[in-house]
C-alpha cells in the first residue's frame, strides 16, 4: 500500500514511525487524526489500512483482528503483543483492545492458521462498536473512541497533558507518552480480567471476569488486592466473598498492597513489606514461553501458555472445587457432584423454584411466583438442610434459628438466611442474603458444624380462599397422611423381609450406604488398568496398580481373596469416602462386584514417603524446608482427623508406608482400612492391638486406646524424617537397631546432632540448632504417658511458630520392641511388612 492511498483512507492517519527492530509503532499527533474500523475483508480483498497494519483475514472460528501497533515478544514466527481493532464472530460488533495473535513479525501480518487471537485488555467490553468507528488521538492529547455517528464510546480522559505518541510495551502494555517520553495513561493502571508478566494488581484495582465465553461484558465475578491479601468477590449489595489468600494483618505503609506476576510466580507484596521481598508468592509453572493469566467467567483463575502450537491451560492458580464458585449454578441452583438441580423442600415434592433454561442446568433456577414486598404476610422459608453457602463473611450471632429467620422475614430486601451452629441450635450464627447465588450440597462429615439455608419463597394468597375449599385441603391432606402411614408400613415389612434374606447371601450390597464414591465396574478397572499389569506396590491386604480413567492417572488397590479384608474395605469406603482434605489422600471410587473387592485412589506421583527418606533407590537428600512441610502437612492431616470432624477419626497405622507425596512433595494421609471412629462423647475405643511394629504406643498393651496413639506414631515418623533411617534398621550396630532408643540415649547424653540425617549437608551445615529444637516436639510426641502427648493442634500450632514445646519432658520412652514381645498373642496384623510395601507411586 503506498502513501498516497493511505493518505485517501477516511479522515486523517496518524503520522507513523516505524521502528522495524522492535515492530513498533509510534503515532505522533496532529488534530483531529482518526483511524478507522473496516469490515473484515477476504484474502483475495484489499482494504485500505495504515502502514502498521495489514488487510486482516477471519480467523478459522470466525474472529478477526487488525493491529495499529505491534510489539513481538518471541522469534520471527510467533505469539506477539498488538492493540488494536477485535472482533469475535459473526463479526459485526468489535473492541478496542489489547491482544496476542501469532504475527509474521517481518511484515505484521496475523498467520490465519494457528489459534484465535487472545485478547488481554479492552476498552469498551460494555459497548461494542459498530463498523466504520473511529479512533482518535486528538490535538489535545486524548485517545477516544467514536460510533460512526459521533457518539462517543471511550476516552483516556488525557486531554491537555501533551501526549506525543502511543506504543505497546515489551510486557503488552499500551502507553500514551509525551515529549520526555514520560508515560501519562497506561493499560495496566486499567485492568480488564488478565494480567500478564510484570503486570501488577494493586490496591483497589480490580480484575472482572467476562460474562461467558461470547458474552464481554463484565460479570459480577472479581478480584481485587486489599491490605491484606488477594481477595475474590461476587458482585452484590453487599459483595459477597468468595476466595481469600490472606497473607499479612494489612499493617498500612506508605505503599499500598500489590499482586505482581512476574517470575513464575503470583507475588503479593504487602503496604509494610520490604522492598523487593514478597510477603507470599504462589508458585506457577516455569515461564517457558509467552503467558497470561485471567480470570474466567466460571471463577478459576487460570494460566496459559503458548506452547509453540497453540494456546494450553497449564495451570489452575487458585485450585477450589467447581462446587465452590459462587456462579456455576447460577442463582438459587443447588450444586451437587458437578451437577445442578433446583432446590426441593426437604421431605416434600413442592416446588418453589425452577429452572431459567431446561437445557442449560448451569444458567440457575428463578422463582415460581416473585417475591413482592407487598405481600409480606406471604412470605416464608424453603428450608434446605446440609446445604453450604460459599459466603462466611458478615456472620452475626443468633440467639436460635427461630430469630435468624423472624430477623429476616421482616426486612424484605433480603432473599435468604444461612444459619450454622457447632453444638446446639440456640448458639449459632446467622447471614442474610440480598442475593442468592449457587449453593452447595454437603455430607455433614465434610464440615465440624451444621449448616442450614432457608430461601424465602412467596406464598399465593389464601386469606379470601373459600371455606369449604380448605376444608377439602385439610381432608385431602389427612386421607394423604394416613395412605402414606400405611404405605410406609408396608415398604418396611418387604424392605425388612428382603433385608433377612440378603443378609444370607455373601456379597455385601454396597450401593445402600450413604455418601459413598463412585462406583465401578470390576471390567471397568480392568481396562483402566490394562488388566492389572503395572504394580505399584503390595502390603499386608492387597496390591496396588496404576490406571488411568479417562485422561485421570489413578492408584487402584485390590484387596486379595473373596473374603480377605471385607471389614476393612467397608470400613475405608464409609470412613472416608465422603472426607475431603489437602492432606488425605481422596478416594475416588470403589468396586464390590462378587469376591473382587477394589477401592480407586488418586495417583500421587511421587510415591511413599519411605522412597525418599531410606534412600532405597539412590535419590538425593530431601533439603530441611522440604522435610518440614511434609512434617507440618501430616500434622495437618492428623488434625483434621482427630479435631475437625464431626466424629473422632484415628488412623491407628502411621508410617512412612502410609504418607504420600504428589509431584511439589505435599505429603497426603492414606489406607484408612485400619482406622477406628471414636464417638465425641468417649474418650477411649477398646480395639484389638493393631499397626506396624515401630510405630506401636506403649498404652497398645492395655488395649485403652485413644487418638493420642497417633500422636506417638507421628513422633516415631518425625525422628525418622529427621534421621534419614528406619526406626528398626537390624543393618546398624545392636546399640543403635532401634531409632527410639537410640533417641533417648542421644538426648540424654547431649548428642542430638548425632540424630541428624548424613547424607543432607543442609541440615548438618546449614539448620543444625533449628534441627535440634525440632526434636524437642518429637520427644514430646514420645511421651509414655498419652496424657502428656500433645493434641495435633498443639503440634500445628509448634510447627508454625505460635507456641512453645512443654518444658520437662520424660525421656524414658518405651521402645517399639518391648511392646511386641510383652504381647503374648500379636495380631496378625503385626506381621512385618513385606519388602515392596506400596513404596512406588500411587
Amino acid at each position: 500500500m503506498d502513501e498516497k492511498s493511505t493518505r485517501q483512507h477516511k479522515g486523517n492517519l496518524l503520522d507513523i514511525d516505524i521502528d522495524t527492530q522492535n515492530l513498533q509503532c509510534q503515532h505522533r499527533p496532529s488534530p483531529g487524526s482518526a483511524l478507522t474500523i473496516p469490515r473484515p475483508t477476504s484474502r483475495r480483498g484489499g482494504s485500505t489500512t495504515p502502514r502498521c497494519s495489514r488487510t486482516v483475514s477471519p480467523y478459522t472460528d470466525g474472529s478477526a483482528v487488525r493491529a495499529i501497533i505491534l510489539r513481538s515478544t518471541q522469534t520471527l514466527y510467533g505469539p506477539s503483543f498488538a492493540a488494536g481493532f477485535f472482533c469475535a464472530p459473526p463479526c459485526q460488533a468489535f473492541l478496542f483492545a489489547i491482544f496476542i495473535a501469532n504475527f509474521n513479525s517481518g511484515y505484521g501480518i496475523p498467520l490465519e492458521e494457528n489459534n484465535m487471537a487472545r485478547v488481554i485488555w479492552s476498552t469498551n467490553r460494555a459497548s461494542p462498536l459498530g463498523e466504520n468507528a473511529t479512533l482518535e488521538l486528538t490535538g489535545d492529547g486524548d485517545l477516544v473512541l467514536r460510533e460512526i455517528d459521533g457518539r462517543l464510546v471511550w476516552s483516556s480522559n488525557t486531554s491537555g497533558q501533551s501526549v506525543a505518541g502511543m506504543q505497546i510495551t515489551e510486557h503488552g502494555n499500551l502507553v500514551l507518552f509525551d515529549q520526555r517520553n514520560a508515560t501519562v495513561w497506561q493499560s495496566f493502571d486499567h485492568p480488564t480480567d488478565v494480567l500478564v508478566p510484570g503486570q501488577s494488581l494493586l490496591q483497589g484495582m480490580k480484575l472482572r471476569a467476562n460474562t461467558s465465553t461470547t458474552n464481554w461484558t463484565e460479570s459480577k465475578l472479581y478480584m481485587t488486592a486489599l491490605s491484606n491479601g488477594l481477595y475474590g468477590y461476587v458482585g452484590s449489595k453487599p459483595p459477597q466473598l468468595c476466595y481469600k489468600y490472606e497473607v499479612g494483618t494489612g499493617q498500612k505503609g506508605k505503599d499500598p498492597t500489590r499482586v505482581t506476576f512476574t517470575n513464575g510466580s503470583l507475588s503479593i507484596f504487602l503496604q509494610s513489606t520490604q522492598a523487593g521481598k514478597p510477603d507470599k508468592r504462589i508458585a506457577l509453572p516455569e515461564d517457558k514461553s509467552t503467558q497470561y493469566i485471567r480470570l474466567e467467567y466460571d471463577g478459576h483463575l487460570r494460566l496459559y501458555e503458548w506452547s509453540g502450537f497453540e494456546w494450553t491451560m497449564v495451570s489452575v492458580v487458585i485450585d477450589m472445587d467447581n462446587c465452590d464458585f459462587p456462579t456455576v449454578c447460577g442463582e438459587y441452583a443447588i450444586c451437587t457432584g458437578g451437577q445442578c438441580i433446583c432446590p426441593l423442600q426437604t421431605n416434600s415434592s413442592s416446588s418453589y423454584f425452577q429452572p431459567v433454561d431446561e437445557r442449560k442446568a448451569n444458567l440457575g433456577c428463578a422463582p415460581v411466583t416473585p417475591i413482592s414486598c407487598q405481600e409480606m404476610k406471604n412470605h416464608q422459608f424453603l428450608t434446605l438442610t446440609d446445604v453450604y453457602y460459599f459466603d462466611g463473611s458478615i456472620i452475626t450471632n443468633a440467639k436460635s434459628r427461630d430469630d435468624c429467620k423472624q430477623a429476616s422475614l421482616k426486612n424484605c430486601s433480603c432473599r435468604a438466611v444461612l444459619f450454622r451452629y457447632y453444638h446446639n441450635d440456640s448458639d449459632g450464627e446467622c447471614k442474610s442474603m440480598t442475593e442468592v447465588f449457587s449453593l452447595q450440597l454437603i455430607q455433614p462429615e465434610i464440615l465440624h458444624y451444621n449448616s442450614s439455608v432457608y430461601l424465602k419463597v412467596q406464598l399465593p394468597p389464601s386469606a379470601s380462599a373459600p371455606k369449604q375449599k380448605r376444608i377439602k385441603v385439610i381432608l385431602g391432606a389427612t386421607l394423604a397422611a394416613i395412605s402414606s402411614f400405611v404405605l410406609v408400613i408396608i415398604v418396611g415389612i418387604y424392605v425388612r423381609r428382603r433385608r433377612k434374606y440378603q443378609e444370607l447371601d455373601e456379597e455385601l450390597d454396597f450401593d445402600i450406604l450413604p455418601g459413598m464414591p463412585m462406583r465401578f465396574s470390576f471390567e471397568k478397572l480392568r481396562e483402566c488398568t490394562e488388566d492389572f499389569s503395572k504394580k505399584l506396590g503390595e502390603g499386608g491386604f492387597g496390591s496396588v496398580f496404576e490406571g488411568k480413567i479417562g485422561e485421570k492417572r489413578v492408584a487402584a488397590k485390590r484387596l486379595e481373596g473373596a473374603r480377605q479384608g471385607k471389614k476393612e474395605f467397608l470400613a475405608e469406603v464409609e470412613t472416608i469416602g465422603s472426607i475431603e482434605h489437602i492432606n488425605l489422600v481422596k478416594v475416588i471410587g470403589f468396586c464390590a462386584e462378587k469376591s473382587n473387592r477394589l477401592l480407586v485412589y488418586e495417583y500421587m506421583p511421587r510415591g511413599s514417603l519411605d522412597r525418599w527418606i531410606y534412600y532405597r533407590h539412590n535419590n538425593a537428600p530431601l533439603d530441611w524446608c522440604t522435610r518440614c512441610r511434609i512434617i507440618l502437612d501430616i500434622a495437618k492431616g492428623l488434625c483434621y482427623l482427630h479435631e475437625e470432624c464431626r466424629r473422632k477419626i484415628a488412623h491407628l497405622d502411621i508410617k512412612p508406608q502410609n504418607i504420600l507425596l504428589d509431584e511439589k512433595f505435599n505429603a497426603k494421609l492414606a489406607d484408612f482400612g485400619l482406622s477406628k471412629l471414636i464417638d465425641r462423647d468417649q474418650s477411649t475405643v477398646v480395639t484389638v492391638m493393631r499397626g506396624t511394629p515401630g510405630y506401636l504406643a506403649p498404652e497398645w498393651l492395655t488395649s485403652q486406646i485413644t487418638e493420642k496413639v497417633d500422636i506417638y506414631s507421628f513422633g516415631v515418623v518425625f525422628l525418622e524424617i529427621i534421621s534419614g533411617r528406619k526406626n528398626i534398621d537390624i543393618s546398624e550396630p545392636e546399640e543403635s537397631v532401634q531409632l527410639v532408643n537410640l533417641f533417648r540415649e542421644k538426648a540424654q547424653n547431649n548428642q542430638l546432632r548425632d540424630i541428624i540425617d548424613k547424607h543432607s549437608d543442609d541440615m548438618i551445615s546449614h539448620h543444625q540448632e533449628e534441627v535440634i529444637e525440632m526434636m524437642k516436639l518429637a520427644m514430646w510426641c514420645l511421651q509414655n504417658d498419652s496424657s502428656r502427648r500433645p493434641s495435633m493442634s498443639m503440634v500445628v500450632k509448634v510447627l508454625e511458630g505460635a507456641m512453645s514445646v512443654e518444658d520437662c519432658l520424660d525421656y524414658s520412652f518405651t521402645n517399639a520392641k518391648s511392646v511386641i514381645s510383652a504381647q503374648d498373642n500379636p495380631s496378625t496384623c503385626l506381621d512385618p511388612p513385606s519388602a515392596s510395601i506400596l513404596s512406588g507411586p500411587r
